[in-house]
């Protein structure tokens, strides 16, 4: 069984939407009351990469993608109930080969 969350209580939700890759990548930012923030969103089929300025922990919440960390070459394959982790001032390509890959990304200390 999954350890990954199914709802959050007692937060914020902002309702404006982030929208990257002409709406191929759609998430919402989830704000708790300690000040840590996250975010949900699904993946579209494609290839994306994103740069990240904080270290992130991406949790696959449903769906199948392969990764590649920036400074690697080699692709990881996630699936529902995984995660991975993108250090801070660095980036990931991420490919969907179908379906929709939800996520929740978590900004990390």
């Amino acid at each position: 069984m999954s350890s990954l969350p199914t709802q959050f209580a007692g937060v914020t939700v902002v309702t404006k939407a982030n929208v990257y890759f002409d709406g191929n990548v759609v998430s919402h930012t989830v704000l708790f009351a300690d000040q840590s923030k996250k975010t949900l969103g699904l993946i579209r089929p494609g290839t994306y990469h994103f740069n990240t300025a904080a270290a992130e922990r991406m949790e696959i919440v449903a769906g199948h993608c392969k990764v590649t960390l920036d400074g690697t070459t080699t692709a990881k394959e996630y699936a529902t109930g995984t995660h991975f982790d993108v250090p801070a001032k660095s980036g990931f390509t991420i490919v969907v080969n179908s379906g929709l890959c939800e996520y929740i990304c978590s900004f990390l200390p």
